[in-house]
């Protein structure tokens, strides 16, 4: 790779970055160890990109000589080669060898930058060694973060859990808020009733629905619920305030906050706190965090892998603060195996299911079935016979398949043929008026261009006409202004969907 000595580092790292890491660690390593002092200045970047690159790699027995090369890095003369060196080693998911190094190189430095990047380094990897020192020396360690410390050596002993089947009681002044993509609120409202009388709708706002829960629950009933996006419990509505700082780590602290956590959670109690929509305010979001963190050392903050959120959701009345659990992978979709790209967001193709509406010996085609979420969430609602997915890529007939394998209905048959819809009738067992139900979310033109949509939705809609049975109903997802040429479709319901940034038209068409 051709140098330039007087290019910048940050420059040099984005190169660096799309190299393939296998070459970098092959070839560039060993002309950085023999380079002289001034150039592995100059090439100091190739040690962020080792580390940085090492997890995505897949180089799993290469770890060691990576590991055992960033500790030879934290000798080197050079201050600014240790700074680059110590950054990386928690790339590589360092321990208690690299902490001891980390401490050794901090009683020795007298310099602040390196003393500050020591502490970075060491709350991110640091166990009891870190945690015994800052409890010791912590007035002349400010670079030292305990709560950091702490949350790290608690995520290192037992990673927390959800709970999701422990009954919370405390319910007299609860709230829970639901989200979902704005225009699926009517169908969200039907399934929550539907669902009994274990939650109570009390406001319905674009895309929130606020619950009031009448008997002590569940996450796992909570969850039951298929159409919204997140879910949580609301902490309490900001005040119009000029600080934040004071409101905020009271609400994170509350005797509430507190009941849902260790109701909630196996293991140490860890959050990672953002203000939504309003960029990351990293000094603010550390005052909020420490405040809280002296009202209840309990409670962790902890931006790596931590089980809970706390977020700060604008609001026309006051924000509101909201915890919600980070539950991943979703409990609700498990038969996720696979995916594609463009695929369908969950809980939409759950919401376009649920306006299809149950049918009895239902037979469903997706012309353009993806990974297969919306036959599969149709299946889910019962009443299937059968169902046939087609789809022209490869790739999204085998994420079908492995997704429905993964779902596990015995009994109801299943096709995923590689095929244009436009074929349909040369499939075996299916022609005119075979199909009950239509359900699909098809090519929208937004992340591939197509040459002429309205004319594939014209076709659709033919197709459609002629693979219905009387009464038989197409669920799509419409981008277009566009009508069936068909007289035999009517529509029968509309409504516009927001799906990240560009609205779409969810429709129920009925064959007459």
């Amino acid at each position: 790779m051709p140098k330039k000595e007087t290019r910048p580092s940050k420059d040099l790292y984005r190169e660096l970055r799309l190299v393939p890491w296998l070459r970098l660690w092959q070839e560039e390593v060993p002309r950085y160890l023999a380079s002289s002092p001034e150039e592995k200045i100059q090439r100091v970047a190739l040690i962020r990109a080792i580390g940085a690159g090492f997890s995505e790699a897949d180089q799993p027995t290469l770890k060691e000589p990576v590991r055992q090369w960033l500790l030879s890095l934290l000798q080197d003369p050079a201050e600014k080669v240790r700074r680059y060196a110590m950054t990386a080693l928690p790339k590589i998911g360092a321990g208690r060898a690299e902490e001891r190094q980390l401490l050794t190189l901090l009683s020795k430095t007298s310099a602040d930058r390196e003393k500050k990047f020591l502490g970075k380094a060491l709350e991110k990897i640091g166990g009891h060694a870190t945690l015994d020192l800052i409890r010791t020396q912590g007035s002349s360690l400010p670079h030292l973060n305990e709560q950091r410390a702490k949350a790290n050596l608690a995520r290192q002993q037992k990673p927390s859990t959800i709970r999701l089947t422990t009954p919370f009681s405390d319910i007299a002044l609860l709230r829970l808020h639901l989200r979902c993509r704005t225009g699926l609120e009517p169908i969200l409202s039907d399934e929550i009733k539907a669902l009994g009388t274990q939650f109570r709708i009390m406001e319905i706002r674009p895309g929130l629905l606020t619950l009031a829960p009448t008997s002590p629950f569940t996450l796992e009933q909570l969850y039951s619920l298929r159409t919204f996006s997140t879910a949580s419990f609301l902490l309490g509505t900001l005040p119009k305030s000029t600080s934040l700082i004071e409101p905020l780590a009271n609400l994170i602290a509350s005797p509430l906050s507190r009941s849902l956590f260790q109701t909630f959670t196996d293991g140490p109690i860890r959050y990672r706190f953002e203000f939504v929509a309003k960029g990351h305010q990293r000094g603010a979001v550390l005052q909020i965090v420490q405040r809280a963190y002296t009202l209840c050392p309990d409670l962790l903050n902890d931006s790596r892998e931590a089980p809970w959120a706390i977020e700060v959701h604008p609001s026309p009345i006051g924000d509101f603060v909201e915890l919600r659990p980070r539950i991943s992978p979703d409990p609700r979709f498990p038969y996720r195996q696979q995916d594609v790209p463009a695929a369908s967001h969950p809980p939409l193709a759950a919401a376009m299911a649920r306006l299809a509406g149950p049918f009895p010996e239902e037979v469903v085609w997706d012309p353009f079935c993806g990974s297969a979420l919306e036959l599969i969430e149709r299946v889910r609602l019962t009443g299937v016979r059968r169902i046939l997915g087609t789809d022209l890529s490869p790739d999204a007939i085998q994420a079908a398949r492995a997704n429905w394998s993964a779902a596990h209905f015995p009994g109801i048959s299943a096709e995923f043929v590689p095929r244009d819809f436009r074929e349909f009738e040369k499939i075996t067992g299916f022609g005119p008026s075979s199909i009950s139900l239509l359900i699909t979310n098809p090519p929208l033109g937004k992340r591939v261009p197509i040459p002429n949509l309205r004319g594939l939705f014209d076709e659709l809609f033919a197709v459609a006409a002629i693979a219905l049975r009387p009464g038989g109903r197409m669920v799509w997802i419409n981008p277009l202004k566009i009508k069936p040429p068909a007289s035999s479709l009517r529509l029968e319901f509309q409504q516009t969907v927001d799906l990240g940034g560009f609205t779409c038209r969810l429709e129920l068409l009925r064959k007459r």
